[in-house]
């Protein structure tokens, strides 16, 4: 009997062994064959094709304003083909708009894996990127009086037009009561402003009243100066928000208290990380080329249109780099979330008077170009008349749709002022027919 049970024993492992060895040549024949290599390498490549369609059906194909973008295209074959230098402006401003738009969508993707502190950081920086990106165009091709204007344009639109269309709005929804905001952060920005004032305001006096100590010398340094200063009070600005007062920085859903469960404050990703990234650079990069042929165009279009460069630098160039801001300010005032609106219209303000100009100062002066903060009287004085205004509005913490209304129509004179204003200091102001 222990003969016969050993023998069924080996028996069966010896069936077990066959199958085994052959399951395992199977298997190797299946792994090493070529097709199965080639198969997975074409489901991978499908995969990556997949997502980079998903991904740019997300970016370029949800929104109606990206419909604006052939314009981009159509600008450098009308450059190409005739000398119509009106169109290619008016054709590249069009196609900037949904690009602005598009980046500081972009900027909010990335800002849901860098965290509410990075993330706050990062919509303040790109958020001004276009602008930044016109006026370094402008620097280089020696427009240093459209880089004054066209920045001290977006001050301008972002505190009276974008802030005036986010309380009008939202006074129109939210009719019913006052809409409040944080007092505190307000007057500490509209602080900061009134310091940008006092930066720009003593190099124009200083050239005006002709008491330069050193002609044609004082005033620059003194320029440079100020710029420094101003750069290092905004960085100790940051370090006091960032250590002090991180809920500026807290992410959208968390504004306003606690969240309500609706489906609009569960905000998340659309896209990766990594697509976040690429599509930064790719929309910066796109930007930055067609900021190259809006730039060039300015003096073009100036005769073309019969428009002064003045009205062009501040009013039409400022509006393009702000649209992203101007449409997010409106959603979240109609959502009665008038901080965020404050933080993106008053702290995009605060950015490019305490940051961008002083920054574009020291950069000319590494490049050698004389870029100063003496904007000229006029300029100064429509600057310095608006800080006043915004800052009465905002010293009672609270908002309605007669404010918004208000700084709307302030905005209404600043533009027909720059219409018929000819800066003598410009490229070629066209005097207007008559």
């Amino acid at each position: 009997m222990g003969s016969i049970e050993e023998r069924s024993a080996l028996e069966l492992e010896d069936k077990n062994l066959v199958n085994h060895g052959s399951i395992d040549r199977k298997i190797n024949s299946i792994d090493d064959g070529p097709f199965s290599i080639a198969g997975s390498e074409n489901i991978r490549c499908n995969g990556i094709l997949k997502r980079v369609f998903i991904s740019i059906k997300i970016v370029f194909f949800c929104d109606k304003i990206n419909l604006l973008v052939p314009c981009g295209f159509l600008a450098i074959v009308v450059d190409g083909m005739a000398s119509l230098q009106g169109w290619v402006f008016l054709l590249t401003l069009l196609g900037i708009i949904p690009l602005a738009e598009r980046l500081g969508w972009a900027t909010e993707q990335l800002a849901f894996y860098t965290g509410a502190t990075v993330g706050g950081l990062l919509n303040a920086t790109f958020g001004n990127a276009t602008e930044l990106i016109i006026s370094i165009h402008a620097m280089r091709s020696g427009m240093i009086r459209v880089v004054q204007q066209s920045l001290l344009g977006s001050i301008l639109s972002n505190m009276l037009l974008v802030l005036g269309c986010a309380f009008f709005s939202g006074g129109i929804v939210h009719s019913d009561k006052e809409q409040v905001f944080d007092k505190g952060n307000a007057v500490m920005n509209s602080g900061l402003l009134l310091m940008a004032v006092m930066g720009l305001l003593f190099p124009a006096v200083l050239h005006f009243t002709h008491t330069e100590l050193h002609f044609g010398k004082s005033e620059l340094a003194l320029s440079r100066f100020s710029s420094c200063i101003m750069l290092l009070a905004y960085a100790a600005y940051l370090f006091f928000q960032l250590k002090g007062q991180n809920h500026q920085y807290s992410p959208i859903n968390e504004e306003g208290g606690q969240t309500d469960g609706n489906s609009d404050d569960e905000d998340a990703p659309e896209i990766t990380l990594w697509e976040s990234i690429i599509w930064l650079t790719i929309l910066t990069a796109w930007i930055s080329f067609l900021s190259e042929y809006l730039v060039n165009a300015i003096e073009g279009a100036s005769v073309a249109l019969n428009i002064p460069i003045a009205f062009i630098s501040v009013i039409l160039l400022p509006i393009v780099g702000n649209a992203a801001e101007h449409a997010g300010a409106i959603l979240f005032a109609m959502k009665d979330k008038l901080d965020i609106s404050l933080g993106v219209a008053i702290g995009s303000s605060t950015q490019i008077s305490m940051f961008l100009i002083p920054f574009c100062v020291v950069v000319g002066w590494i490049f050698g170009v004389p870029m100063d903060l003496n904007f000229q009287l006029f300029e100064t004085a429509t600057l310095f008349m608006t800080v006043l205004v915004v800052a009465f509005m905002l010293q009672e913490g609270t908002s309605n749709y007669f404010k918004g209304l208000m700084l709307l129509f302030c905005y209404l004179i600043v533009a027909a002022s720059f219409f018929v204003h000819r800066d003598p200091k410009s490229i070629q102001d066209k005097p207007m027919k008559t």
